[in-house]
């Protein structure tokens, strides 16, 4: 034996220097894989108990191998496990401790796997951990966007198309229409769940081993739907993480536009919502300054998770079957993927319950633009114009208010009539804003009945989450 071999790794027999210490380094991927040390400790007992059941191992091994585990968790629970850079990764930290614990049975636990698998275990564990977590921090910000509409179903606001006046809806439909973003997100997440729920423990490297192992066993031991059919994509499939990042990129794009909704709402040329001072920030030297930091960073985020998207895409393009060392770099966008989602749907789901709408101000905004005008040209259509002849009329009334700086319902009957004879007194039913969101009572309709309503049905499915 060379004097240069480098006998502290496990794979060391092949080689005959020691590896570089810049590669070393280079290489190395403890300092970021180790947050799956439990999940890694987890896939090695469900392994070690099937080696048990097949025979592999006997009864005394399988117990020194679950005692040293267990160690080796309490360990890494009080902080007290020592992490080396030499060995690589979290899967030869844990296993070399395990041997140094109970001597040469640590070393048969790897019997039947390989790194690739068992990575490829750990990741999908650690992910789908990370999902449920993610799930219920999505729920209970929907929750308290579905509560806060129950709460505002008749409190008016305009509604916009391009940033202008459009027609006046009620406060919680617009709330509502940011549920229904977040139900889609909810959904694409556990689609993304479902396919990832499939384990690759048993393909080893990429072939498959010769041991008489049951992969069925330890795919329900570590609460899998069943294991991967093929050995090749199991080790070397990393789709679910590139689903959950695009679920990711989709959610924090829905944050970002709801970011720039309250973003406008809180400055001073808008001012329909208050958000309490704990989600602001000040200015240096500007006193009178509150910024909505938190609204504005997450709207920022968002770059860095469709970010990872494109990079986890890019790390896959090129990728012949079937593991590559290129897979090591998965890992750091994911986990920094899924820390900035949880990190944002926290802040949201702490932030929304609290928001105090200005009820004055959003309906004296409402008033502004001519929002009831689309309001008027139904009315005339229902004494019998044409759409396009009533859209003419109406449209000559609005460039008479924009003169005269009158709204349409602060116009006489006298003055309605001369743009249009069929122009009665119930004309200002239509043309106040109740009346204007009242009458669009349908489903999906921004009348307040139809609201709570809706409302209703939303929190129905959380409940049955």
């Amino acid at each position: 034996m060379s004097k240069e071999q480098d006998t502290s790794k496990l794979w060391g027999g092949r080689f005959s220097e020691a590896t570089d210490a810049f590669v070393q380094r280079f290489t190395a991927s403890v300092s970021f894989d180790r947050r799956m040390a439990t999940e890694d400790i987890a896939g090695s007992l469900a392994h070690a108990q099937m080696l048990h059941t097949v025979g592999i191992l006997d009864a005394a091994e399988l117990a020194d191998i679950e005692k040293g585990l267990a160690q080796i968790q309490q360990e890494i629970d009080d902080d007290s496990f020592a992490w080396s850079i030499e060995l690589e990764d979290v899967h030869m930290n844990i296993e070399s401790r395990l041997t140094a614990l109970i001597g040469a049975t640590g070393k048969k636990l790897h019997t039947g796997r390989s790194r690739n698998d068992q990575v490829a275990t750990d990741i999908r564990l650690y992910l789908r951990k990370s999902i449920d977590i993610i799930a219920a921090e999505l729920t209970r910000l929907q929750r308290g966007v579905i509560e806060l509409a129950q709460d505002n179903n008749e409190t008016i606001m305009p509604g916009f198309t391009h940033l202008q006046t459009a027609q006046p809806v009620v406060f919680g439909h617009h709330l509502l229409a940011w549920n229904e973003m977040l139900e889609r997100d909810y959904g694409r997440l556990m689609d993304c769940r479902a396919r990832m729920n499939q384990s690759p423990l048993g393909a080893a490297a990429l072939a498959g081993t010769t041991y008489p192992i049951d992969r069925e066993q330890t795919a329900a031991a570590l609460g899998f739907d069943k294991p991967t059919e093929n050995s090749l994509d199991s080790v070397s499939d990393r789709d679910f993480a590139i689903e959950f990042c695009a679920f990711a990129a989709q959610l924090m794009t829905h944050l970002s536009r709801i970011s720039e909704e309250l973003i406008l709402w809180t400055s001073a040329q808008f001012n329909f919502i208050v958000l309490p001072d704990r989600f602001c920030t000040g200015s240096s030297i500007m006193p009178q300054k509150k910024n909505p930091d938190v609204p504005e960073l997450v709207r920022g985020k968002v770059a860095r998770v469709n970010g990872h998207l494109v990079a986890l895409l890019t790390l896959m393009k090129s990728q012949p079957l079937a593991y590559n060392k290129d897979n090591q770099e998965d890992k750091e966008p994911l986990f920094d993927t899924i820390d900035t989602v949880f990190d944002s749907l926290r802040a949201f789901a702490d932030m929304i319950p609290a928001i105090q709408p200005n009820t004055a101000v959003m309906r004296e905004a409402a008033l502004r633009g001519f929002s009831t005008a689309t309001d008027l040209a139904d009315y005339l259509v229902g004494r019998g114009l044409a759409f396009r002849d009533a859209h003419e009329v109406v449209g000559k009334a609005v460039a008479h208010g924009v003169e005269s700086g009158k709204d349409l319902a602060e116009m006489t009957l006298e003055t309605l009539q001369a743009f249009c004879p069929q122009i009665e007194a119930d004309v200002f039913d239509v043309l106040t804003l109740s009346g204007s969101v009242a009458a669009r009572n349908h489903l999906g309709g921004t009348a307040p009945q139809q609201v709570s309503a809706a409302a209703g049905r939303a929190a129905a499915r959380l409940d049955a989450r």
